[in-house]
């Protein structure tokens, strides 16, 4: 990933969540839009690239706007090979799916989460995917 919009995201992301702890909804939208724009001057480009679209949809307030935005970072984690984005990707869209009612698609979204994260370091994910699942497949 470009170093420059890397630190652009990051950036934004720290303000965003000061301006949320702040409650300072003028400011988060601001910082938001910014955001926004970031992810849409680099789509389709050789910048795009998951984290910022994965950030993006870590601060949308609409749980089926986020689950969009997560599902175009999980493509883009996919085609660059990514198990570490691919999981936590596909982590996040199982638990707005659940929060949605969407059981059928969080399991759907924590198996390939699951796949992702066969090859990745990050222990404690894994173990989350995991556990999800597993009480998922328990209660069918």
């Amino acid at each position: 990933m470009n170093t420059k919009i890397y630190k652009k995201v990051h950036e934004l992301a720290t303000n965003l969540m000061e301006a949320a702890r702040k409650e300072d909804q003028e400011q988060f939208d601001q910082l938001y839009s910014e955001l926004k724009g970031l992810c849409k001057e680099n789509e389709g480009s050789d910048k795009d690239h998951p984290v910022q679209w994965e950030t993006l949809a870590d601060f949308t307030e609409d749980l089926e706007g986020a689950v969009i935005i997560y599902q175009k970072a999980l493509v883009l984690a996919e085609n660059i090979g990514s198990g570490d984005f691919g999981s936590s990707i596909g982590f996040s869209i199982a638990t707005l799916q659940l929060e949605l009612g969407q059981k059928d698609a969080a399991l759907a979204s924590l198996e390939k989460a699951r796949l992702a994260c066969l090859d990745i370091e990050d222990k404690e994910l894994k173990a989350e995917i995991h556990d999800l699942l597993t009480e998922l497949k328990s209660q069918s």
